[in-house]
């Protein structure tokens, strides 16, 4: 099969189909997305080597429970050793030994074929498209704020950056009428979420402040100055970011105004399965560019330019094959 690879270079290779192991299902890919980690990764990040991509829908070709088999389905990307203490205490996603899709020691989704664990997978319904299915696992992270921190009607929330997955949060926060703003550096994306009713302001006029909430989702050190200066004392900064290189900290700011930080990665595929089927979120204007897997480094390369929202990578359509690479599993 093809997969984009990143092994010290990012290219296109021909590597064998995975094979499941026990539990497991075959998984072919109908479209994966291109999200700021796995640019990231291309650049060194993490050290990861090997398949990109953990955003995907695709169909269950092989699979030990039968009913699986021809399913559209979306997959929880953390794979927990399920016996360690975290994963005993209900704490999986924080597994010291977890292999993560694309990201840590499970080659990804941009490829023909993956293999997940049953487990994982979730069954998309059949009136969601792909094209909106693909963003589960994103808007998956935008909902993991709300189990994280409280907001209600009445909170004063910042988000900062506009990009894809800033952009997403919005779409769900605004759902709870608090008051809500966007911070970001892109005219169309502040047209865009201001169309839907979020305040949006240019990074370069930003002077507010006094916010309850503030989530950091820019990518960049410099957004973690900028929500500092926006959080109000006993305030919340929500970091959605991971940086590519260290950045630096001072205790002070953030134990004289007695702030909060929590960090916020994965969140819950159910409910966010649940607001694309029932169109809560349409994703629809947030697709920038679709691209077939022959041309995923050129997907790779347009989706790193400055203000591009989401790029999709489609893949090949051909079943001729699917006997050769779905026999049996374990």
């Amino acid at each position: 099969m093809q997969a984009l690879m990143f092994d010290g270079r990012l290219h296109l290779a021909d590597i064998p189909v995975p094979q499941p192991g026990p539990g497991e299902a075959l998984l072919r890919v109908r479209l994966a997305g291109i999200c700021g980690t796995d640019l990231h990764i291309s650049r060194g990040y993490a050290d990861f080597h090997g398949v990109l991509g953990h955003e995907f829908v695709a169909e269950v070709v092989a699979a030990p429970a039968p009913e699986w088999l021809g399913r559209r389905v979306v997959g929880e990307i953390n794979l927990p050793c399920q016996n360690c203490r975290w994963c005993r205490a209900g704490l999986p996603r924080h597994c010291a030994e977890r292999r993560v899709l694309g990201l840590r020691g499970k080659d990804g989704c941009l490829a023909e074929f993956i293999t997940l664990p049953l487990a994982n997978l979730h069954v998309v319904p059949d009136r969601l498209p792909d094209a909106f299915a693909v963003f589960t696992e994103p808007l998956a992270a935008a909902l993991e704020i709300q189990e994280q921190v409280h907001l209600c009607p009445s909170s004063r929330v910042l988000i900062i950056g506009d990009g894809r997955l800033g952009l997403l949060i919005a779409l769900v926060l605004r759902l709870l009428g608090c008051e809500l703003h966007l911070v970001g550096r892109h005219a169309r994306h502040l047209d865009f979420i201001g169309a839907r009713g979020v305040q949006g302001h240019p990074a370069d006029g930003f002077a507010l402040d006094g916010f309850d909430v503030v989530i950091e989702a820019t990518g960049r050190p410099a957004g973690w100055q900028t929500a500092l200066a926006a959080v109000r004392p006993r305030g919340t900064i929500v970091l959605k970011s991971t940086y590519p290189g260290p950045g630096e900290v001072n205790p002070t700011n953030l134990v004289v105004p007695e702030v909060t930080v929590v960090g916020s990665r994965c969140g819950p595929l159910a409910p966010a399965l649940r607001l694309l089927a029932r169109r809560l979120i349409n994703p629809k204007k947030l697709i920038d560019r679709i691209y077939p897997l022959a041309q995923a480094r050129e997907a790779m390369e347009y989706a790193a330019q400055p203000g591009v929202l989401k790029v999709l990578v489609e893949m090949p359509t051909d079943e001729s094959d699917v006997s050769v690479v779905s026999g049996p599993t374990p």
